[in-house]
């Protein structure tokens, strides 16, 4: 695929005024999105992408096009899952509500310099070695192998004390305990200091870099052309941030996309193999010859990774026990947001916080009994539940509102 240099510098420019058209009219002004807003959005950028992709269709062909909608469906798939650990990284490190879009967008840039080099040095030892397409596919089958562990997005799977460059940050520079606005850096007793908004952005893209080791050898595995990897990850990132806030409470409910992910790798992993031995160069192998084996095309790549990712979707959203476990997770994360007076200032987001809070009280005692007999196990979910009913009566007496005292959710 010829792609001269003005494309390129085009299509550069025009990822970066977005992400810029989105930090100056949506994140600098500190906020909490609507669920609208970032509905709307979300609709947007994945209309900019599916655009994007038929302007390939028409100007580059049917090929170019199918590897361009099978790479940017991978990528989005595999985006949504490393949602699941930017929640808990939120959560971990208490960041306000209202600055959490701050931290999401200096991730998605992060993540998009530290793709745009791995997606250049894939495409480089491609082109010099043939056998890195065995080493991605075996990265990809180890990480499809992985994925099935259970437990993998439950609450506190990633902790912000154990990772590495942020313990070895704050041994190095000296940081505040507390959020101060969105600043990054406070003077403190005549000290500079850095202050946990910077320490979380630190992470997540610590974190990304992490993903970009199973991502860029996914979207490796269905093109190899570096403009179409290129675009295909970049459009797949912009929008992550809408879409943390539009799936945010429903992230839990996917319960099986693990499992379709899994399957998705594994899949890629095999189709990097058999291409690999088709390219076959190493000379324990078939005497360094090309080995005969089926190539699976394109098309079957884009119908297998659509297939499974709304299989996974349906039976996520069909499952009885996943709806459950969405709800009382959910109820869980608005509990101890409302618990925590540093979370949020707004008076209208702490009580939005516990009107979710109340539904998703008022679901879990409306699930049959099998579901919730399970949840009487979880102890520590019904103690959070208690004490923001608890805090929540305390407030309302203290103001001497005229509302009634609330219970909480009891499984029995």
């Amino acid at each position: 695929m010829d792609v001269s240099p003005f494309i390129w510098a085009l299509t550069i420019v025009a990822i970066l005024g977005m992400v810029a058209f989105d930090y100056v009219f949506h994140v600098r002004a500190a906020h909490v999105p609507s669920l609208g807003e970032a509905a709307r959005w979300s609709v947007l950028y994945v209309g900019v992408a599916v655009l994007f992709g038929l302007a390939m269709l028409v100007f580059a062909g049917s090929d170019y096009g199918a590897q361009y909608f099978a790479g940017y469906v991978t990528e989005k798939a595999l985006s949504v899952d490393n949602l699941f650990v930017f929640l808990v990284l939120m959560s971990s490190f208490r960041v306000p509500r209202e600055d959490q879009q701050k931290v999401l967008l200096f991730g998605i840039l992060f993540a998009l310099v530290a793709r745009t080099g791995f997606i250049f040095v894939g495409a480089a030892l491609i082109e010099r070695f043939a056998w890195v397409f065995y080493a991605f596919g075996l990265v990809l089958l180890v990480t499809a192998g992985n994925m099935l562990a259970p437990g993998r997005h439950a609450d506190g799977a990633v902790d912000e004390g154990d990772n590495l460059v942020i313990r070895t940050t704050r041994r190095l520079v000296h940081t505040t305990p507390e959020f101060h606005g969105d600043r990054l850096f406070v003077r403190i007793d005549g000290r500079r200091a850095l202050t946990p908004m910077l320490l979380v952005m630190i992470a997540i893209g610590a974190t990304d870099v992490l993903f970009a080791l199973d991502s860029i050898p996914a979207i490796f595995g269905l093109t190899q052309e570096t403009y179409i990897v290129f675009t295909a990850t970049a459009f797949s990132l912009l929008g992550l941030r809408q879409l943390f806030f539009l799936l945010e409470e429903l992230l839990d409910r996917l319960v099986y996309l693990s499992y379709g992910l899994s399957a998705i790798l594994g899949f890629i992993g095999i189709k990097l193999v058999l291409h690999a031995l088709h390219e076959n160069n190493l000379p324990f192998i078939n005497d360094g010859r090309p080995v005969p084996v089926v190539e699976v095309t394109t098309a079957t790549s884009l119908i297998v990774i659509v297939g499974v990712l709304v299989v996974t979707v349906l039976a996520s959203l069909r499952s009885g026990w996943g709806k459950a476990l969405t709800t009382a997770n959910n109820a869980r994360r608005h509990a101890r947001a409302y618990l925590d007076t540093d979370y949020t200032t707004h008076i209208s987001e702490r009580r939005r916080l516990f009107d979710a809070l109340q539904r998703e009280e008022q679901a879990l005692r409306a699930l049959p009994e099998r579901y919730r007999e399970r949840l009487r196990e979880h102890e520590e979910l019904l103690d959070e539940l208690a004490a923001a009913h608890s805090q929540r009566d305390e407030r309302v007496a203290a103001l001497k509102l005229d509302e009634p005292p609330t219970a909480p959710f009891d499984p029995r």
